[in-house]
């Protein structure tokens, strides 16, 4: 039975155009939510997955696919402040999840190196094993387009690779599992507003690496990124789209090397072999491709 909750209801109204058709967008475009599915929709506490639970739930009403949901929450070693903050804004929203609590915060924190990664994985590989106790098949995560283009810089910039942030992906250890991201068109700055205009605060990483990065003013290679976008944004407000397309138009007769897998090419592989048809390429490029080679 269907309970109206107005917060909800924002969603395919005043945030239709932002949010909602996006969130359609993704789901088809990306073939994300299959009939028969069973998703295990992963609550953080953070505004994210918040909305995407709702939007998830929404769909599941609304929309003309069947497919059944298991909202779960994985307490990494929330003080109670926040695991409490996490349960008044579900019950505000209608969303009945369960609450799994872990000890990930302190596994992570003891670690010398990388604790953010180390957390990271060990959310992750949790969140796959309880999905499959629960006999999901998916779990869905709250990334947006934000996170999806500071992962390109970031991996650019950071990590000396070209990738990006998929829309979803089969999981390498846990057979049969997906992982899917529905928010994957919608950008911060709307879910925001959303979450302005709904009078809504949620928790953000509450774990004290974080906290002690905070104090003392030691900010995260992202939020370095997402400083970086928010400058490039004053002269150039297509930049986030720009870069987005970046990771659809690849050529990769313009790359010195790239891999799939194991399977690893470098163009002088081809070189000599491929004259006539990179003779051909290069009558025909733009101007554009011409300045490129000419920087």
């Amino acid at each position: 039975m269907y309970i109206n909750n107005p917060i909800e209801d924002t969603i395919a109204g005043e945030f239709n155009k932002t949010i909602w058709k996006k969130l359609h967008k993704a789901v088809e475009q990306y073939r994300l939510i299959q009939e028969g599915d069973k998703i295990a929709v992963c609550i953080s506490g953070g505004k994210d997955s918040m909305l995407m639970a709702l939007c998830l739930r929404r769909l599941q009403r609304f929309g003309n696919i069947p497919f059944g949901l298991e909202y779960i929450i994985m307490d990494p070693g929330y003080n109670q402040v926040n695991l409490q903050k996490i349960l008044d804004n579900t019950k505000l929203l209608g969303i009945d999840a369960k609450v799994y609590p872990t000890r990930i915060f302190s596994s992570a924190e003891n670690t010398e190196k990388h604790p953010c990664f180390l957390c990271a994985r060990l959310r992750r590989g949790w969140l796959y094993k309880k999905a499959q106790e629960l006999d999901c098949n998916k779990i869905a995560l709250g990334h947006h387009f934000d996170d999806v283009i500071e992962t390109i810089l970031m991996g650019m910039l950071y990590g000396s690779q070209m990738q990006t942030m998929m829309p979803k992906l089969h999981s390498e250890n846990y057979e049969g599992m997906e992982l899917i991201r529905p928010l994957y068109l919608v950008r911060e700055a709307d879910i925001i507003k959303w979450t302005e205009r709904n009078a809504l605060s949620f928790i953000r990483c509450a774990c004290s690496v974080s906290e002690k990065n905070e104090a003392e003013g030691n900010g995260s290679k992202r939020a370095k990124v997402k400083a970086l976008l928010s400058q490039l944004r004053e002269t150039d407000p297509a930049v986030d789209m720009n870069i987005f397309r970046s990771a659809e138009n690849v050529n990769l007769q313009t790359l010195i090397s790239y891999h799939k897998g194991n399977d690893r090419h470098h163009f002088l592989d081809d070189y000599e072999d491929g004259m006539t048809i990179r003779g051909t390429f290069n009558k025909k490029s733009t101007s554009g491709e011409k300045n490129v080679d000419n920087c």
